[in-house]
């Protein structure tokens, strides 16, 4: 890292499995590692490297702008809780971030996801391919990448943002691979497959994803104001290889794989809301999603790449 330039990263949900992996690649790079929390001093956790903790809330414009402050990256890793209120805290947490990095010049990185597709979209998408949701999810999402590329075209303001699949890995615990295929990790009784038969599906190592975050880091002086690209990750092809690798990494080849029973979430919908916002996206395993990762080849040259089952063991170690 050049030593004439500020070396400090604002993490914005470092708890979280992107934010803790983003900010330990930086970290493994000479990073300052600075974070915001609304967690008193002693409920927050200890990593493997050191922490500059700041009191506040990403909710909070002020907050978000005092600890950015001499930071020259801000990881914008937060969601909203329980997968919903994505308009009503999404939208404003992004807003808080833009605005910080406006004032303080700081790169943003983002991780992108494929809510901004839909059902009608091709089997393997690159960063050309029509963004047309059809989903409230979605077309959020689609307001927060169209954020991001008015505020570099308008202020300049540097974006760094990752599109992947599905996250698997350690500490992504809140996922489809840890809540549904391989729920109790290594003592799982029976491995669940997710989608159709046939249907290609996009999974991202968490940790090979934010090393490919870093390597553009390392390079983002070469990058466009607001850089996009696709990471392909791990694809699924037949919609079970997945759950054949959990097999593997577990050692029994008697362990049972059988599908996911949908029809729990088809009747809980009504009355739980996290499962009414599940079911909006049962179209992401009906269809085939591959993401082309020319784009971003052609910037790092190679994509971060853990053996599928290497992936998937440390997943279940850290998640089990």
């Amino acid at each position: 890292m050049n030593s004439n330039i500020p070396s400090v990263a604002l993490i914005l949900g470092v708890t979280g499995g992107i934010g803790y992996a983003i900010a330990d690649a930086l970290f493994r790079r000479g990073w300052t590692i600075r974070a915001l929390t609304r967690r008193s001093i002693e409920h927050r956790p200890t990593f493997a490297f050191p922490v500059d903790w700041r009191s506040g809330d990403a909710l909070d414009a002020a907050s978000v702008l005092a600890a950015s402050e001499g930071a020259e990256l801000i990881v914008h890793g937060v969601n909203p809780p329980g997968y919903q209120r994505w308009r009503e805290d999404g939208l404003p947490m992004l807003a808080n971030t833009i605005a910080a990095a406006n004032a303080s010049g700081a790169t943003i990185l983002f991780p992108a996801n494929v809510y901004v597709y839909s059902s009608t979209s091709p089997d393997i998408v690159d960063e050309m391919s029509a963004r047309a949701p059809t989903t409230r999810k979605g077309h959020v999402r689609l307001e927060m990448e169209n954020m991001l590329m008015q505020a570099a075209g308008q202020h300049g303001i540097r974006v760094i943002a990752l599109r992947a699949g599905d996250f698997f890995g350690p500490r992504i615990v809140n996922s489809w691979f840890s809540q549904a295929i391989a729920k109790g990790g290594r003592e799982v009784k029976v491995i669940r497959t997710v989608a159709r038969s046939g249907a290609a599906h996009s999974w991202a190592f968490v940790p090979d994803l934010a090393e490919a975050f870093a390597l553009l880091v390392d390079r983002r002086s070469d990058l466009p104001t607001f850089t996009l690209a696709h990471f392909a990750g791990h694809v699924d092809v037949s919609g079970r290889e997945i759950a054949e690798a959990v097999r593997r990494v577990i050692g029994d080849p008697r362990r049972l794989i059988r599908s996911f029973p949908w029809f729990i979430v088809w009747l809980g919908a009504p009355f739980m809301p996290f499962l009414r916002e599940t079911l909006e996206m049962t179209w992401l395993w009906r269809k085939s999603l591959a993401l082309d990762n020319s784009r971003l080849l052609s910037f790092i040259g190679r994509e971060p790449h853990t053996a599928l089952d290497d992936a998937v063991k440390a997943a279940l170690t850290v998640n089990g």
